[in-house]
């Protein structure tokens, strides 16, 4: 009966509930991952005699 574009609501609830979820999850994998390349990058200049 109360269907929103083709699909009933909960599955639109489900899907609400599944990006509150990953959508800071991903932030906070992104965050993590810079601070990793930064750290990453500075360790690979000290390694091969640039600024030590």
């Amino acid at each position: 009966m109360n269907m929103i574009l083709g699909m009933e609501w909960y599955w639109w609830l489900v899907i609400v509930i599944a990006a509150a979820i990953c959508i800071p999850l991903k932030i906070k994998f992104v965050k993590w991952w810079g601070r990793r390349q930064e750290k990453n990058k500075t360790c690979s200049r000290d390694k091969w005699g640039g600024m030590e």
